[in-house]
């Protein structure tokens, strides 16, 4: 599946796919204003929810298949293709019924695999791209599983969006990027599609640009963000929401640089990371050896694992030099806490034999 896969008559194939729109269709108006300046700048697929699942009851969880034939009048006014989420057996042959091109599975939806089959059941025959959203939380077997669930039924057309993952610890993002996860699913699946959507991984509308040129570094094929011609006052989501004009400056903005560059000039310093990771190998591997010698000699002289102050001591220490050296402080934590239970375990392995 290459971009290609997904692509409908009449849209340029180079990077970005653009989809975008509002977060939610409100009115007939509103739709159909958002699709006419979005027409006029050259998007060519328009986005917009119709059925909205909402965190808690009570907030406007979206217009339900009214909204549907306002996309159909889209369609008819400016030759844009619509895409919408669908989340239920019942919004796919709504969705189809209305000749919407494109569908996309939601967060929260993948995350249930009954859903998702489901909807591949009902999709089965219908030649249509869908687009599969992460789930909510960071597991990318379970997002690699709904794509397969669609593809069993005979579903060629298949892509995925990137939305990021929820999480307690809420900084700077709405939904952590954690960028790993989709690279990984793309080492697995490199004709797969990806899709970012940096409104909902921001949050916030002034997020959306630098996460968009970061989806493009990361070599996305494509877009889909949320464009309301009142942000403010939107129904839902206002905040990550952008207008058509802030839209086209976005996209202008962006350097698509070409990841199928020959990497000849490349490869000496390819050759010297390679021999560095050796030697890290090496090292890390002498320094377990260590750690069972440690764990030895606590069996022998009945001491606990975990030396509390000694482990603290080594932390602070090692994270102080790193960043004195020019690397991110976190990173090196996370490097050392891996490294501090990998060690806990082979000591634990020695003390229980």
């Amino acid at each position: 599946m290459k971009l290609d896969s997904i692509l409908l008559p009449g849209i340029d194939p180079k990077r970005p796919l653009v989809i975008a729109g509002p977060c939610s269709a409100e009115t007939e108006e509103q739709v159909m204003s958002a699709a006419k300046q979005l027409s006029a700048d050259g998007i060519k697929i328009l986005r917009a929810g119709i059925w909205k699942p909402r965190t808690k009851p009570g907030g406007f969880e979206g217009v339900g298949s009214e909204g549907l034939a306002w996309l159909k009048k889209v369609k008819q006014e400016t030759g844009m293709y619509v895409s919408t989420e669908v989340a239920t057996q019942k919004h796919v042959y709504e969705a189809l019924k209305y000749g919407i091109d494109i569908l996309w599975i939601g967060a929260r939806t993948t995350a249930n695999p009954f859903a998702v089959q489901e909807i591949a059941e009902a999709l089965q025959g219908v030649d249509i791209p869908v687009l599969v959203k992460n789930p909510v939380n960071p597991d990318l077997e379970l997002w690699i599983g709904a794509l397969e669930r669609l593809s069993n039924v005979g579903l060629t057309k298949l892509g995925a969006i990137h939305r990021g993952f929820s999480s307690y610890d809420k900084k700077i993002y709405r939904n952590l990027p954690q960028w790993h996860i989709p690279i990984e699913l793309k080492r697995r699946y490199p004709d797969l599609p990806i899709i970012c959507d940096p409104s909902h991984i921001g949050g916030k509308r002034e997020l959306i640009q630098p996460l968009s040129q970061q989806a493009m570094d990361l070599n996305f094929e494509g877009l889909i963000i949320e464009t309301h011609c009142d942000p403010d006052n939107a129904w839902s989501d206002a905040a990550q929401q952008i207008t058509p004009p802030r839209l086209k400056e976005v996209l202008d903005s962006l350097i698509i640089r070409d990841g199928k560059q020959s990497t000849e000039d490349l490869s000496a310093l390819r050759r010297q990371i390679d021999e560095l990771d050796d030697q890290l190998l090496e090292l890390l591997a002498k320094r377990m050896r260590i750690s069972c010698e440690i764990g030895t000699f606590k069996k022998e002289h009945n001491m606990t694992i975990v030396q509390t102050d000694r482990y603290d001591e080594i932390l602070q220490k090692r994270i102080a030099e790193a960043e004195s050296m020019g690397m991110n402080p976190e990173f090196m934590r996370v490097v050392l806490e891996a490294i501090h239970e990998e060690s806990v375990r082979k000591q634990i392995d020695i003390l229980n034999k």
